[in-house]
């Protein structure tokens, strides 16, 4: 049996859809004879009356409205492979896909993003919010390209670049008395506490850093969202650990200190050693290398600074294991 023929199947739809074969001629730009010769060989090619004619008006028959609806799952189909040849006709570059942790998507991607997608936009970029832990996972099972996560991880595998130094802080309620300069683990175990979910990497420094303490005032809130954190700190329901990049700007709805012994929270960016390298890959690399920001004294510098445009060259940052 030979093969469909779309333009046949359209033809169908816009008979049904117009109740008419003059008016589908017309949407279709043929004569009428043209459409009617389309609905013959249809019907001759399946051995089935698929239009019933009363009058001017045209109806689909029962196996005709069935042919109808899976012409429309077939040319939909169509159109998206066609719309899929035509972005690499105009310039499709590639497809990247980038995880990242839910304070980086939140206070430092979305500059970058809009810039890639501004200047680069022949570039198909999926961008997914994923704890460290499962984008760890997922770059060693090749399902993301890249990722920002926090450190520290280990696997030898992967090219960790670091990019911020960045710190925990705690965040306390504005009202709070007598709030010491530093906070440490002690001081924080006799407030209620305010925690990032579990699986989150903020999370198991905190642990870390608690060592064990068990807060007096019952067991911690656990919060999905830093943003969310924020909202119940400044509620006055507890003391909570977050990135101090969380809490840059200034507020009079809590008290930020930092913590004492200090605790970095270093995001980097992470991919597979040895990955295949594309036009594509190597230009959002790029964008995200641009999150690296010196400190005076935390963290080894790079070699030198990434360039602020994102172009297909080499990264300029030192890529570190």
């Amino acid at each position: 049996m030979r093969s469909l023929n779309p333009d046949q199947l359209r033809t169908l739809t816009e008979v049904v859809a117009l109740g008419n074969f003059s008016a589908a001629a017309r949407r279709l730009n043929l004569t009428q004879p043209a459409v009617s010769l389309q609905i013959r060989e249809l019907e001759s090619r399946f051995g089935v009356q698929l239009i019933e004619r009363r009058g001017r008006q045209a109806y689909a028959t029962v196996p005709g409205q069935e042919l109808v609806a899976h012409a429309e799952r077939i040319l939909s189909a169509c159109e998206t492979a066609e719309a899929g040849m035509r972005r690499f006709r105009e310039g499709w570059m590639g497809r990247v896909s980038v995880s990242t942790t839910l304070t980086a998507l939140t206070y430092q991607l979305p500059p970058i993003l809009r810039t890639l997608r501004r200047e680069h936009p022949g570039i198909e970029l999926l961008v997914t919010n994923m704890p460290t832990r499962d984008s760890v996972d997922a770059v060693l099972q090749n399902a993301i390209d890249l990722a920002l996560v926090t450190l520290p991880i280990k696997a030898a595998s992967l090219r960790i670049t670091p990019l911020r130094p960045e710190m925990l802080v705690a965040i306390l309620p504005a009202d709070t008395k007598d709030v010491p300069d530093a906070v440490t683990p002690d001081y924080a175990a006799t407030h209620p506490l305010i925690l990032e979910h579990a699986r989150g990497a903020v999370h198991a420094l905190v642990a870390d850093w608690l060592g064990g303490r068990t807060p007096s005032q019952g067991a911690p809130m656990r919060i999905g969202t830093i943003e969310a954190v924020k909202q119940c700190v400044a509620a006055g329901l507890g003391l909570s650990i977050v990135p101090d990049v969380a809490v840059a700007a200034p507020t009079a709805d809590y008290v930020v200190r930092p913590l004492r012994p200090a605790v970095p929270c270093t995001l980097a960016l992470i991919e597979q050693h040895g990955k295949p390298d594309t036009p594509a890959l190597r230009i959002v690399r790029e964008a995200l290398l641009t999150l690296w920001a010196p400190f005076e004294t935390r963290g080894p510098k790079p070699n030198a600074a990434p360039r602020r445009t994102f172009s297909a060259g080499r990264p300029r940052a030192r890529l570190g294991a």
